[in-house]
């Protein structure tokens, strides 16, 4: 009794301890602890109708998160010699691209070609070839009125 006591404690620090990780749709709040755990570099600049935040991966990547004025995320872009970790900077949107990417990959004329999800929910365009990746990926619903795809490239 004891020790499956001693085992809950401990299971629940570990969950307790994990730092939240910004996600697509979720909360800018998160950002420092993400960029802790992906050990990145980063930078925050606020533009007209969102704020951009910046990390710097130690491959030399880069990942770019728009948050909208309520602090949510509606947007992220990657671009450089290696995916970033997209389970965690997707969250609960990494099924479509996978479930997309699995379609794709039954159709070979489709394989070699940028992926490219597109609904009322959520857009996703990714692609690229070996020592270079990039996308985007946005939730309409939360993108501030006016901004598009255009508007998130970096510079």
């Amino acid at each position: 009794m004891l020790i499956r006591r001693i085992k809950c404690v401990l299971v629940l620090g570990v969950f307790v301890a994990a730092p939240a990780l910004a996600e697509l749709g979720g909360s800018a709040v998160a950002i420092p602890g993400e960029r802790a755990v992906l050990r990145a570099s980063g930078s925050h600049v606020q533009l007209a109708r969102f704020a951009r935040h910046d990390l710097v991966l130690p491959n030399g990547g880069a990942v770019h998160e728009f948050a909208n004025a309520a602090g949510q995320i509606f947007a992220v872009s990657w671009q450089g010699p290696g995916k970033p970790d997209l389970r965690k900077l997707l969250g609960a949107h990494f099924a479509a691209l996978q479930a997309e990417n699995l379609r794709r990959s039954r159709v070979p004329r489709l394989r070699r070609q940028p992926v490219t999800l597109a609904g009322s929910d959520l857009t996703i365009t990714s692609g690229g070839h070996m020592g270079w990746f990039w996308g985007v990926a946005m939730l309409p619903a939360l993108t501030p009125a006016g901004v598009t795809a255009a508007d998130l490239q970096p510079g």
